[in-house]
């Protein structure tokens, strides 16, 4: 049985260290929403150049 997504939505999987995911969820629990709310968020900012990693190039 898999899950049902909402339409137009694809599913993905991530790695993140436990300590990073655990805060994220109190995090998201603080503010009354969820992991991939937040997620989707940040990834749309970036995508929209809104938010600069400072990642060097190399």
């Amino acid at each position: 049985m898999s899950k049902e997504t909402k339409p137009g939505k694809k599913n993905t999987s991530l790695r993140l260290d436990s300590k990073t995911l655990k805060a994220l969820k109190i995090r998201a629990i603080e503010e009354d929403s969820s992991v991939q709310a937040i997620l989707e968020e940040l990834v749309n900012l970036y995508l929209a150049n809104q938010i600069n990693l400072n990642r060097e190039k190399g």
